[in-house]
Parts: C-alpha cells; sequence; structure tokens
C-alpha cells in the first residue's frame, strides 16, 4: 500500500496551532502523503512557522492566497493542487491520531465505499477533554446530512480516483457540507467508522459553536445551495437546529 494521500489544510493566524497538527501528520503510520497547506492572509507567525517545517520536509506544500478570502477558497485552492489518489482535510488546529490514513485507507479496501470519515474526540483549546467524544453513524446518506453535517472536516476521507474532484461551494459557512452532498447525490452513502481517529479543538470564538449565527447561513444554504423548497427547507431546519442543540447539549 503506497498510495499518495493529498491532506488540505487552510491556516489563518494559526501560530498557536500549526506546529501541533503539521506534527500529527508527521506521526503518521502511513507515510506517503503530501500535506498542502494554503495561507488565508494571516498577520501572525504562522508562516514562519511553517517555512521552518518546510525546510526539513519536503512533503508540506505552502501556498498564500493574494488576500483574505475565506476557509472555501483555501481549501479550493489545496483541491486544484493536490495530486494524490485519496483526498483529505484537516484544520490547522486540529489532530490526527497516528493511524488515521491507513485505517481510513483500509477502511476503504475492505468496504468498497470512496467516501469514510471516522469519529473523534473533542477538546478545548488546552487540549482538556470536556466534552464527550463524538460518535458518528456507520451509514450517512444525502438527506442525513441535510438533517446533521456529522462528517466533519477533520475525518473526511475520499478516493479521488473513484469519485473524481469536486470544490466546495464559495459560501461563507457551511462549504464542507456543501462538498460531502455533492459526493453523496452520486454514492449511495458514506462510510462511519466509529473508532475516534482525531482530535477537534473548539476554540472559543469558533464559529461553528455560534449556532444562533448559523441559523440565516443554514437556511440561505438549503433555499440557495441546495435549491430546496420552503417546506423542505424548514423540515431540514428544524431537524438541524435540535441535532445542533444535543451535539453539543455535553
Amino acid at each position: 500500500m503506497n498510495i499518495l494521500v493529498s491532506i488540505i489544510t487552510p491556516t489563518f493566524n494559526s501560530a498557536n496551532f500549526i506546529a501541533e497538527t503539521i506534527q500529527s501528520v508527521q506521526k503518521q503510520t502511513y507515510q506517503n502523503w503530501e500535506m498542502i497547506l494554503v495561507d488565508d492572509g494571516s498577520s501572525d507567525k504562522t508562516e514562519e512557522i511553517i517555512l521552518s517545517i518546510i525546510e526539513k520536509d519536503k512533503r508540506i506544500q505552502f501556498y498564500k492566497l493574494n488576500q483574505n478570502s475565506g476557509p472555501a477558497v483555501a481549501r479550493n485552492a489545496g483541491i486544484e493542487k493536490a495530486k494524490g489518489v485519496y483526498m483529505t482535510f484537516l484544520d490547522a488546529d486540529d489532530i490526527w491520531f497516528p493511524n488515521f490514513i491507513e485505517k481510513s485507507i483500509c477502511t476503504i479496501n475492505e468496504t468498497k465505499i470512496p467516501f469514510v470519515f471516522s469519529s473523534y474526540k473533542r477538546s478545548n483549546e488546552n487540549l482538556e477533554f470536556v466534552y464527550s467524544d463524538f460518535i458518528v453513524p456507520q451509514k450517512v446518506t444525502y438527506t442525513d446530512i441535510l438533517k446533521s453535517n456529522s462528517i466533519s472536516c477533520l475525518t473526511a476521507f475520499l478516493d479521488i480516483k473513484i469519485l473524481g474532484k469536486k470544490f466546495m461551494p464559495l459560501i461563507r459557512k457551511r462549504q464542507d457540507m456543501g462538498l460531502w452532498l455533492q459526493y453523496l447525490k452520486v454514492i449511495p452513502f458514506a462510510y462511519g467508522i466509529q473508532e475516534t481517529q482525531a482530535i477537534y479543538r473548539i476554540r472559543e470564538n469558533s464559529l461553528s459553536r455560534k449556532k444562533s449565527d448559523l441559523i440565516k447561513y443554514q437556511w440561505q444554504f438549503y433555499r440557495e445551495v441546495e435549491k430546496l423548497n420552503v417546506f423542505q427547507s424548514t423540515y431540514y431546519m428544524l431537524h438541524w437546529m435540535y441535532r445542533g442543540f444535543m451535539k453539543y447539549r455535553n
């Protein structure tokens, strides 16, 4: 098993976390990977830290956007440059367990499902596990994701040779959900690995934690990106609100 894996990581003022994130990739039991870091206009020492690491590891690539353009643009720039048969994403403050890549590839080979994702632990900024583990369902379909996006960017793993490259919609939020739905329109389901394979760091200023602010974006996503009618949008919105509350109740 010696197939190239492309890892796409957008960065924005990630100096406090990026070295630890990169180290979690370097510690993988599966070593044939390229890590594509796309900086979205950082003003801290993110670039300096990354460049010091790149000097010692040529598998890591670093690109800078001309201006701050948002995570969808940064991730799409990474997707464009990806050369791997497999493609996966890791945000600049999250961490993989050492066997994440190997486990994901083995699961694709065993299940013959070209889109897999994993459960993960949830911590605060100091890596204290103040929330319960998020255990993903074993299968999710297109309609499942409309109700609740249980596929996190930090564990999504795709066989691009089978699925082809697709790009995230250029929207402020929910762009990862938009990408998963594109794939789930052409395959029956994505396969969930129940074993935790990563750590999702929940930051105090995280946009994903401000559910009230996300309601309008979620509605716009249903109506403008997925082109759902008002009845369908209302139905899925109610599911999304309830499941979002349950997801972070502890």
